[in-house]
Order: C-alpha cells, then structure tokens, then sequence
C-alpha cells in the first residue's frame, strides 16, 4: 500500500513548510535553532494540523540527528526507558537523538517526570508536541527545561499554496473551479493534514468536470470545527461569549455562541453559564435578566434543537443589550468577606423574636418597629451586630433599574440619620 499524500509531502527542512512564520521566520526561535545548528528542548503547542510533527522531523534533519518518534497515546514509562538505553547507546558513538513525543499532554506526571533526568543529561533533545495548553496540562518541571514553541492553524492562503504543491508533486490538476479551490481551504479551517487527505481523495475521485462549492460540498465531508468539552478550545470559546456579552457587543456574542452550538457543546453548560452572566454582570440594572435565563433555559429544555436553539439567541441578544452591572456581585464579595471577619457576632435584640417569656426578659425583640406600621414604611432600626456598627456592601450604579434602587437607598439613608440624630 502506498504512503498517503500528506506523509509523502512532508517537507524535510524548515525551509519547505508552509506558514508558522513567527517560529521559522527570521530571528524566530525555530530558525535560530536551525542557523546556530544546536537544538534545544522545545514544546510544540498548536491546533491539529498546523506542522508540529513536520518542524521537528525537519530539526533533527537539519542538524543529522536520529529522530524518534513516539505516541504518549500508545507508549509508557518502559518505552521511554527503552528509547533512552538506545539513545545512550547512540551517543556511544557519537551520534545525537531527538526525541520526539506527540500528545505528549497524554502523560500522567510519573511518566512526564520519568524524561527529566534524560533531558538533564543531555541524552536526548527532547521535543513535545500538544494540542493543549501546556501550562496547564504539563509539570512545572518538564516545562522549566523547555522552550514553548506556539503554533497557529494555517491560513487560507497557506492551504492555497499547500493545494498548489499537491498538483505539481503529483501531476495532477484538482477537479475543483476556482470558487470551489477557495472553499476547499476554507473547510479544512487550518488543518494541512485534512486538506491534503481531502486533495488525495479528488484526485483518485475521477470527476468529469470541475466541482462547484456546492458540488464539493456534496462530495466531501466539511471538517469538524475545533473544539471539545473539556479543553483549551472549550473555554476560549464560553470565554469570548464572556467578554462580548460584557462589552455589548450583541454580534460578537452570537457569534461565538453559535460556534460553540455549531461544534458540538453541550447547550445545558451554554445555559449556565449565560444564567451566571445575567447574576454576576448584570445583577439588579435589569432584574428581567435573570427571569429571561431561566425562562429560556426552560424552553430549551422543552424544545430540544433546533427549535430551542431560538431561546438561546433570544437570551443572547438578551443579556448583550442589557446594562451591565457588578454592584450585586461585589456586595457578595463585600458582605461573605465581613461574614468571615466578624465571626460568631450575634444580631441585636431588638431583631430577634422572643417566643419565650424568659427570652423576653432578655431583651429579645425589645423595641422592635413593624416598618409597615410606620407613616413611612421605614424605621431607620439597627440590624446590624451591635459591636460592629453600621457597613455598606452594595453600591448601586446609574444605569438601568439600579438607578432607581440608588435613589431608594440614598432616600433611606437621609430618612436614618435623620432618625438617629441626637437630640
């Protein structure tokens, strides 16, 4: 059988690879590596597709090292043991390893601490390959000892060209118009290895005529948007919502929720984290915020998709209009954080029932006002620990419905000092 394209295709210098110009262009951390022709031990971070594993095959040919791959998927702490003893034995006689591990976010910290002392020694160059972020998802310790190479997904015209490479390596023109070669690299969303395997399948297709987006639509399987429920991309995206909704920016919002529906998370975490926006970053400015979360969550749960997709936008555009305030939000912060300060401090008496004639002779309930019974409807009473004395915790802003909760307070305020003045 033979090699698919994309393997026959992989470049075998850094001069040949498409994109990631940040890390093998001039002065990059990649290209200086290559001109000074010593290697350090590097993380390679980025979205499938976009060359990892093509830039380290490509550094250990650029300075005639061994290279040795290896899965964290399939391989253990005994594999990495064995690749080290033939490391070492390589090294015997006077030639260099690289390392190379993919996935390597699989291993647990044993087996990631299992390199460490292989990377002090210099037995091997180390290199990792990740789709996750390694700051949270490597030991500190392999971390320190490695450079942090960042990888972006390939551009239109980065796949463009890849697309071109394919038809002169191949002799072979693609059965695409002009339009549809445009809508190829768009579907591939940044991924080489897709659109070459996608590049591989029209050329061996036998198509007639040239394909239209539309056709090519019919013909190939659009890539999968990138994302997951639990990693990196998951909480960028709910993130970006965060701050769009935050910012008022409505559009942006429906966007990136529409990503996040479009590639497969779950509505219910949507739901719940939007209810949370509607507490922490709208709070009292629209007291409607809260009530239009959880009605549209309901209806969700009701509906189901595709119909109760429309509660989810009607939510959105919902809370990206609103105003926005944190003044409910820091009053809890305010209020837990005196909770913790004060400790076991009783309420005053004078706020406490007193079911029992031995708790009334205590004072319980001693000069208690029923507000409604005011003139009023305010008494300007102490509730409050008496040691502690008077505190504020919320402070409404001028926006909304918290504009008016600031008159009502400020209203209330006047109203106590006034009754609590001396006479």
């Amino acid at each position: 059988m033979t090699r698919p394209l994309a393997d026959l295709m992989r470049p075998n210098t850094i001069d040949d690879i498409v994109g990631q110009t940040t890390l093998l262009g001039e002065n990059g951390l990649v290209r200086r590596m290559v001109d000074n022709k010593k290697l350090s031990n590097l993380i390679l971070w980025g979205p499938p597709g976009c060359g990892k594993t093509t830039i380290a095959r490509a550094l250990a040919n650029s300075v005639d090292m061994d290279f040795v791959p290896m899965s964290a998927v399939f391989s253990g702490t005994a594999d990495i043991k064995k690749a080290m003893d033939a490391a070492r034995m390589n090294r015997d006689i006077g030639r260099s390893t690289l390392l190379f591990i993919d996935e390597i976010h699989r291993f647990n910290k044993t087996q990631q601490d299992t390199l460490l002392p292989y990377l002090e020694d210099g037995t091997v160059v180390f290199m990792g390959a990740t789709t996750e972020n390694p700051s949270f998802n490597l030991n500190n310790a392999l971390l320190s000892r490695c450079h942090i190479g960042v990888l972006t997904a390939l551009s239109t015209e980065d796949l463009m060209t890849l697309m071109s490479r394919a038809e002169k390596f191949t002799d072979k023109k693609l059965p695409l118009d002009d339009q549809a070669r445009t809508h190829l690299a768009q579907m591939a969303d940044g991924d080489a290895r897709f659109l070459l395997n996608t590049v591989e399948y029209l050329f061996n297709a036998n198509f007639k005529t040239p394909l239209t987006p539309d056709a090519l639509d019919s013909a190939v399987q659009k890539r999968a948007p990138l994302s997951d429920r639990h990693g990196d991309e998951h909480y960028n995206l709910i993130s970006a919502v965060h701050k769009s909704l935050r910012a008022s920016d409505t559009d942006a919002a429906l966007y990136w929720t529409a990503r996040m529906m479009t590639s497969g998370q779950d509505p219910m975490y949507i739901f719940r984290r939007l209810t949370r926006f509607a507490v922490e970053d709208i709070g009292l400015a629209d007291p409607n915020a809260l009530q239009i979360a959880i009605a549209a969550w309901s209806a969700y749960e009701r509906l189901g998709s595709p119909e109760g997709d429309l509660a989810l936008t009607q939510l959105v555009i919902y809370l990206g209009t609103a105003p926005k305030s944190v003044g409910n939000y820091k009053a809890q912060k305010a209020a837990y954080a005196a909770a913790r300060a004060t400790g076991s401090v009783p309420p005053p008496k004078n706020i406490l029932n007193a079911p029992t004639k031995m708790m009334k002779d205590m004072g319980y309930n001693a000069g208690y006002i029923y507000e409604p019974d005011t003139a009023s409807g305010f008494s300007g009473q102490n509730c409050f620990p008496e040691s502690m004395g008077r505190q504020k915790f919320y402070y409404p802003v001028e926006r909304g419905f918290e504009r008016e909760i600031k008159k009502r307070l400020e209203y209330w305020d006047t109203l106590r000092e006034k009754m609590n003045k001396p006479e």
